[in-house]
């Protein structure tokens, strides 16, 4: 029985409430420090919440970006999950509907569920409110202009109430997946039962993330493939083995909610500077955390905390570090052999875990790409592969001759959206 089905199966009355309290083993923190913002009323819900993970609380419309012609509906949603990485509950968690020009064939439109990359950790980041980037737009509509609904998570806490739980892939993969429960039931009949999960960096570790949970918290979603673009995650039992990163995104995880509780809390173990950045994430988005370090002229990570690195490691909840877990569709990633963000090393990392676990999984290299631009570098072999398996065919594996990669090469700067 799956988390959702047993959520189904609960009676009404007091046996709600019991289960209610169960659940409700933590406190999601809320205000400034947790990156809450005033965005409109609809990102707040001050009803109950339902009895399950993955109902539509409500909709609104939207403007359509410029980047997507092909859209020819855009809706906000507010939906619930389930609040994994404190435990209090469920919790309201925003997103986005994306609806193809025309009439839904016979029996809807097959749903793509994307995952962004980062954005930031305060609420005026969220996507649904902010807009999409560029890049993500343009990708986006290519999916329109095929003929699939997207639907795109903000991810808990980043529009929704208390801290975005950055990087938590088992926070982020649940919500990538009730997602796709509330775009289902926005209009009967107008979502396929086909869906595909894409995520770019932090979203490959999302939507790589909610394949590994789907079998057993939703294996009645109807998943046929996922795609992952650049993933950050990292499997420690895994047959390649990686020193951690240290970068700003590793920063912005600590910020929001990869300290350990019995732990010092995050205020306690930066330095001047590394206060100041703290601000302004809690406040800003990527371009002003950027700006912002820039500004402090921050040379390493280390500048920012007053404690060692062996330390900041034992206090810190490794929330990229993923199961070597099977997964019932097959996997397709790809990787810029130019990234210096996520280095194909660390991807093949992540090729290797999967493939060592005995998934299926299509791992490609794209010489002259980076972290940005693989995203629609590779779409051409995306639909390949996606098509392939909607057509009831094989798209074959390559797990038996994955091949280390070298270091990350120079960019092909003519590439579209390939700035990193």
């Amino acid at each position: 029985m799956s988390i959702r089905q047993a959520f189904r199966g609960i009676c009404v009355g007091a046996v709600i409430v019991v289960a209610a309290n169960a659940m409700a083993a933590g406190t999601l923190p809320v205000g400034p420090a947790a990156g809450d913002m005033q965005l409109s009323p609809f990102y707040r819900w001050s009803d109950a919440m339902p009895a399950q993970p993955g109902v539509l609380l409500r909709s609104e419309a939207m403007a359509v970006q410029a980047q997507m012609p092909a859209a020819a509906r855009a809706l906000r949603l507010l939906y619930s999950s389930i609040d994994q990485r404190w435990r209090s509950g469920l919790v309201p968690v925003s997103g986005a509907l994306y609806l193809p020009a025309g009439n839904p064939p016979a029996g809807g439109w097959p749903l793509l569920a994307w995952a962004h990359g980062t954005l930031g950790i305060a609420d005026a980041c969220a996507p649904s409110w902010a807009g999409l980037r560029e890049r993500d737009a343009a990708y986006i509509n290519r999916w329109l202009a095929r003929g699939f609904a997207v639907v795109a998570s903000d991810y808990q806490g980043l529009g929704g109430p208390g801290p975005h739980p950055y990087t938590f892939w088992q926070a982020e993969g649940r919500s990538v997946l009730d997602s796709i429960l509330a775009a289902q039931a926005f209009e009967p009949g107008l979502i396929a039962n086909r869906v595909v999960l894409a995520g770019q960096s932090q979203g490959g570790g999302a939507a790589l993330g909610a394949a590994i949970l789907a079998g057993t918290y939703a294996p009645e979603l109807p998943i046929l493939g996922a795609v992952l673009t650049a993933p950050n995650s990292t499997f420690p039992e895994g047959p390649i083995k990686l020193a951690p990163r240290q970068s700003n995104t590793v920063f912005l995880a600590l910020a929001s909610g990869a300290l350990r509780e019995d732990g010092p809390p995050i205020e306690g173990i930066l330095t001047a500077k590394g206060l100041e950045l703290l601000s302004v994430a809690r406040q800003g988005c990527t371009r002003d955390i950027g700006q912002k370090s820039k500004a402090l002229q921050i040379g390493s990570f280390a500048e920012l905390f007053t404690i060692t690195p062996e330390a900041l490691n034992a206090a810190r909840i490794p929330t990229t570090d993923m199961p070597q877990a099977s997964i019932a569709f097959p996997l397709f990633i790809a990787t810029g052999q130019a990234d210096h963000t996520i280095t194909p090393e660390r991807q093949y990392a992540v090729a290797a875990a999967l493939c060592a676990a005995g998934n299926p999984v299509t791992w490609r290299t794209y010489e002259g790409l980076g972290h940005d631009g693989v995203l629609h570098g590779s779409l051409d072999d995306v639909f390949a592969f996606v098509d392939a398996w909607f057509d009831g065919q094989n798209y074959a594996s390559n797990c038996s001759n994955l091949r280390k990669p070298g270091a990350p090469g120079e960019r092909d700067v003519a590439a579209p959206f390939n700035d990193d």
